[in-house]
């Protein structure tokens, strides 16, 4: 199968050498993404016979990892592994992101950091934030993962040809697995090693971790309209409902309502009557959306 390796990349002169001489004993075709290095990053990269994509300007990790779907599924790759360029991932460990895809058992094969039992490496402050991230991420798919942040997956080739990106930042890496989810394709995870050797990461992690919870949001309103804004739907017009009977109790046992009891009552019934409407609406709207694109590919 042609397996083509994916390194999305940002001022790493100093590691890209050598992870490219590493990846080159399993794969021929690696993409580099230099993602507007201010360094030698690009032509170190094609000095080790790697095809490169250069942005002019740093456009973010979702903008590389963008890059490389589209220039992978330009070149008909059977997998696609992505792969960071700052050593913290094991080259050994890229056959084991691969084997479930080879073998028709999965399409998105996550490098998980959590299903070693050596994980004291990890900073602490990271393993809270990537286990909150996950377990958002969680509510909006399928499947139960344990490191949904993971930069270290790979890609079938149904996932390069049917899931199509738009986010610029770290939401990516969620952006994907909804979509993949929502697509019925099958999310599994094998364990890896990391190696943190000191903080070598350039993400902050509040930045990080915002982005990907937006992202999570705003594409479980599009995936899941219905569950998105329909469920709160209901419990806010239920609310309403409550306060709309209680202030007619009143009336009619008192002859006087409460004005601030009555603007709760219409107010909450209508904003969920809204939010009702709008899941319907948007579910109808997507559905559409969804046969056509459908009929179009056929």
């Amino acid at each position: 199968m042609n397996i083509i390796i994916g390194i999305p990349a940002y001022n790493e002169e100093k590691n890209i050498a050598r992870i490219l001489s590493k990846i080159k004993k399993i794969s021929d075709t690696i993409i580099v993404c230099d993602d507007g290095s201010t360094d030698s990053t690009s032509e170190i990269a094609r000095n080790n016979d790697a095809i490169v994509i250069r942005h002019e300007k740093n456009l973010g990790y979702g903008s590389a990892i963008r890059s490389i779907f589209l220039k992978a599924k330009e070149m008909n790759g059977d997998i696609l592994v992505t792969f960071d360029a700052d050593g913290q991932h094991q080259v050994e460990d890229i056959l084991k992101v691969t084997n479930p895809v080879q073998d028709g058992n999965a399409d998105v094969v996550i490098g998980s950091r959590f299903l070693e039992r050596e994980i004291s490496k990890v900073p602490e402050y990271r393993k809270f934030g990537i286990k909150i991230i996950t377990k958002i991420t969680n509510a909006s798919i399928k499947e139960n993962l344990t490191d949904s942040q993971s930069g270290f997956r790979a890609y079938s080739k149904q996932v390069l040809s049917d899931i199509s990106l738009t986010e610029k930042g770290m939401g990516i890496s969620t952006e994907i697995l909804i979509k993949a989810s929502a697509k019925g394709m099958k999310i599994a995870e094998v364990p890896i090693k990391i190696l943190y050797e000191g903080e070598t990461s350039t993400h902050n992690p509040v930045s990080h971790g915002t982005s990907v919870v937006l992202s999570t949001v705003k594409f479980t309103s599009i995936e899941h309209p219905l569950k998105f804004y329909g469920i709160p739907g209901v419990i806010i017009s239920s609310i309403g409902l409550f306060f709309i009977i209680w202030t007619l109790q009143e009336f009619a046992e008192f002859g006087s309502f409460s004005p601030i009891l009555a603007l709760i009552a219409i107010g909450s019934f209508l904003a969920g009557l809204v939010l009702l409407i709008a899941a319907i609406l948007l579910h109808s709207l997507i559905s559409v959306i969804r046969e056509n694109n459908s009929v179009n590919r056929d």
